[in-house]
C-alpha cells in the first residue's frame, strides 16, 4: 500500500524532547554532583575526569557526504554523554532518530531510504555499546513538473513578457532534474532575483510548494510570483555632496527621471561614483515608500578629502620589492581639476607621472592632460622614455572614447644612445558587454587604438599605428565554468620605423599577454643579442576557468588551465609564436579578482609565477 504524497518544507526535522522522556530522575545525578565535602583548600588544579559515554554512534554509507551530513545533524549525538540512560530510553531515542534521519535525507532528495539500526556491545564504547546505522539512500527523487503562476502587472503587461519568459527558461530545477531542498531554495531565490532586477523591485514569492509522490519517487513543484506595480525612476535625493556639488553627482550617476527601474543601473551608478575618486563611500538605493510611477532614488555620499597621500610597499613577481607614493588633489586651486601625482620605484622600473582631469560636462566628456617619465629594464635592454598627452575622454556605461595629442620620446640602450621622438594624434574606443564587473562570468569586450603621427628630427617619417584587442567569456555551465578567449593584433604602417620611439612599437610577454615570459621580453632579436620592439604584433590566449566547490557548495575560488601564444616581428612572414601554458587559481577578493598563475615558457623551458589583481578591459 503506497503512502500518500506529502509536502516538503524547510523545517522538517523531528525534535526529541529528552527532559519530558526522562523525568526528574535524570536531574538527580546532576544535583548530587553539586554537593562535596571538600573545602576549597583541599581542591587540586587537576581537570575533572571526562564523563563516561552511554553509547557510541557510527553512521555507515557508501557516500561520504551522506555519512558526514547525518553524523553532524542527528540529534542523537547530544545524548551520548548521559551515562544513566537505560535500554528503554535508548530505544525511544532511536525511534526518534530514525524519523529524523529520514527527514534529513528527504531534504537531499532521498525519500525512499533503507536504514538498518543495530547495537554492538562487544567494544568499550559505553554502557549501552555502539549504535550503528547503515544507510542505503536509494535513488534520488526527480522533478516531474513545474507549475508557474504569475500575479500582478508582469502577468498582463506585454512589455514584461520577455522578462517573464527569461525567468521560466532559466529556471534551474526543471523537470527531470534531481530534487533537493537546497536546489529548490536556490531556484526560487534566483527566480525572485530575476524578477526584482528589472521593473518590479517590490515583487515577492506569494506561494511555493514541493509535493512528493513517494511511490513514483517524483516531486511536483508549484511557484506563485507576484510582481507588484512597475517602477520608474524619480528625482535623485542626494545627501553628502558638500565639497564637489550635486551637479557632478547627477552627471556621473546618469539616472534620468522616468527611466524604467533596473537594479543593475543603480549598481553601475554607484560604481561610477566610487571609481571617480571624489567619494570614499557611496550608497544608491530606491526609496521603498516612493510613488511607483516615479520612485525617488536616494544617493548617500561620503566625500573624499580634498588632498590625500597614499604610501605603498609591495612586491612584483618579476622585479621584487616596490615602493610607491601617490598624492591626489581633488580640486586644484584656481583650476578646479583633479591632479594625481605618482612615484614608483623597484629594481627594474622607476616611474613618475602627473595626471590632470577636469570635471565631466553634461555629456560626460572631460579634458585631461598628463606627463609620464619612465626608466625601465626590459628583459635584456634598458629604456628611458617620456610621454606627454592632452585631450578629452568620455567614460560611458558600455563604451569609452578618447582622443588626444601625444608626444613620445625614448632612448634604448645599445641604440647608439640616440633619442627617438614623435608626435601623433590618437583615438581610442572600448566597448564592453559583460554581465557584471569586476567579476564577469560571460560577455564580450573589444578595444581599438588608432594613431597617426610623424617622427621628429632630421628625417621626418609619417606613420600610422593601430591595435585591436578582444576578450570573450563563454559560459560552459554551472559546474564547468567558462572559457576565456583573448586576442590582440596590431601593426605600425610606415616606410621606415628606424627613427620611431620604442614606445610606439610592440613588445609582448608578461602577466596579461604571454605568461611564462618576462614582461616585454618577446620582440625582435637583433644581431647583438638585444630584444628590440617590432612593427607587427599578434597574441592570443585560451583559458578554462572552473569554480572550485567544497561538498557541492561554490567557493570564492576558481581553477584555471591556459595556453598563451604571442609573436613580434618586423615582417609578417617572420611572426613565430612563443608558447606558454600552465595552471592557476582565481580568488574573488574584496579588492577585485586576484590571479595566481604558474606558467611554463616552452622556448625557455622555465617556470614563472605571475600575480595580478583586478579586472580591466
Amino acid at each position: 500500500m503506497s503512502r500518500p504524497a506529502r509536502p516538503v518544507g524547510p523545517h522538517c526535522m523531528a525534535v526529541a524532547v529528552l527532559l519530558a522522556a526522562l523525568g526528574p530522575a535524570a536531574l538527580a545525578p546532576l544535583s548530587a554532583m553539586a554537593q562535596t565535602t571538600e573545602t576549597p583548600a583541599t581542591l587540586t588544579a587537576q581537570p575533572p575526569p571526562a564523563s563516561p559515554q552511554a553509547f557510541g554512534l557510527e553512521v555507515r554509507s557508501s557516500d561520504e557526504g551522506i555519512r558526514d551530513y547525518l553524523t553532524q545533524h542527528l540529534d542523537l549525538q547530544r545524548y551520548r554523554s548521559l551515562s544513566d540512560l537505560d535500554e528503554t530510553e535508548l530505544a525511544r531515542l532511536l525511534r526518534d532518530a530514525d524519523v529524523q534521519a529520514r527527514e534529513l535525507l528527504g531534504t537531499l532528495g532521498f525519500f525512499k531510504p533503507t536504514l538498518s539500526w543495530s547495537q554492538d556491545k562487544s567494544g568499550n564504547t559505553g554502557s549501552l555499546g555502539l549504535v550503528r546505522v547503515d544507510v542505503d539512500t536509494g535513488p534520488a527523487a526527480r522533478v516531474s513538473e513545474v507549475q508557474w503562476q504569475w500575479l500582478g502587472d508582469v502577468a498582463d503587461d506585454p512589455q514584461a513578457r520577455a522578462q517573464l519568459q527569461a525567468i521560466e527558461q532559466q529556471w534551474t530545477l526543471p523537470a527531470g532534474e534531481t530534487f533537493s531542498q537546497n536546489a529548490w531554495s536556490r531556484a526560487k531565490n534566483q527566480a525572485l532575483r530575476q524578477l526584482l532586477a528589472e521593473r518590479y523591485p517590490w515583487g515577492r514569492i506569494l506561494h511555493s510548494l514541493a509535493l512528493v509522490d513517494e511511490p513514483s519517487n517524483q516531486v511536483r513543484l508549484w511557484l506563485t510570483l507576484e510582481s507588484g506595480p512597475p517602477v520608474r525612476l524619480g528625482a535623485l535625493q542626494i545627501s553628502g555632496a558638500d565639497k564637489y556639488g550635486a551637479t557632478q553627482v547627477e552627471r556621473l550617476a546618469r539616472l534620468p527621471v522616468g527611466q524604467v527601474y533596473r537594479q543593475n543601473d543603480l549598481l553601475e551608478a554607484q560604481q561610477r561614483l566610487v571609481t571617480s575618486g571624489f567619494y570614499d563611500s557611496v550608497f544608491v538605493s530606491l526609496d521603498a515608500e516612493g510613488n511607483p510611477a516615479q520612485a525617488p532614488v536616494k544617493v548617500e555620499l561620503k566625500e573624499s578629502l580634498r588632498q590625500k597621500w597614499v604610501l605603498g610597499l609591495g612586491v612584483r613577481s618579476d622585479s621584487g620589492a616596490r615602493v610607491s607614493a601617490e598624492h591626489t588633489h581633488h580640486s586644484v586651486p584656481g583650476l578646479h581639476w583633479r591632479s594625481v601625482s605618482k612615484l614608483s620605484v623597484d629594481k627594474d622600473l622607476q616611474s613618475a607621472s602627473l595626471d590632470l582631469l577636469a570635471p565631466p560636462d553634461a555629456s560626460l566628456w572631460r579634458w585631461n592632460t598628463s606627463a609620464k617619465f619612465d626608466r625601465e629594464k626590459l628583459f635584456d635592454v634598458s629604456l628611458q622614455s617620456q610621454r606627454w598627452r592632452a585631450g578629452r575622454t568620455q567614460l560611458g556605461e558600455r563604451v569609452d572614447r578618447s582622443y588626444f595629442a601625444q608626444y613620445d620620446s625614448a632612448r634604448l640602450q645599445g641604440d647608439l644612445q640616440l633619442q627617438r621622438e614623435s608626435i601623433s594624434a590618437n583615438y581610442g574606443w572600448t566597448w564592453r558587454n559583460f554581465d557584471s564587473l569586476p567579476f564577469p562570468s560571460r560577455g564580450l569586450g573589444v578595444g581599438v587604438e588608432l594613431g597617426s603621427g610623424v617622427t621628429l628630427g632630421d628625417q621626418r617619417e609619417p606613420y600610422v599605428r593601430w591595435l585591436v584587442k578582444g576578450l570573450g567569456l563563454v559560459p560552459l555551465g554551472t559546474s564547468l565554468g567558462r572559457l576565456a578567449v583573448r586576442a590582440e593584433i596590431g601593426s605600425v604602417v610606415s616606410r621606415d620605423t628606424s627613427n620611431l620611439p620604442a614606445t610606439q612599437l610592440f613588445w609582448t610577454g608578461g602577466d596579461n599577454s604571454v605568461r611564462g615570459y618576462a614582461p616585454n621580453s618577446i620582440g625582435v632579436s637583433e644581431a647583438d643579442g638585444i630584444t628590440a620592439p617590432g612593427r607587427y604584433l599578434a597574441a592570443g590566449s585560451l583559458e578554462w576557468q572552473r569554480p572550485i566547490r567544497i561538498k557541492g557548495q561554490a567557493t570564492d575560488w576558481e581553477s584555471a588551465v591556459f595556453v598563451d601564444a604571442g609573436a613580434v616581428a618586423n615582417d609578417t612572414g617572420q611572426l613565430q609564436p612563443q608558447i606558454g601554458y600552465g595552471v592557476g587559481a582565481r580568488w574573488r577578493s574584496p579588492v577585485g579578482p586576484v590571479r595566481m598563475d604558474l606558467a611554463y615558457a616552452q622556448a625557455l623551458r622555465k617556470l614563472r609565477l605571475h600575480l595580478s589583481v583586478g579586472f580591466t578591459f
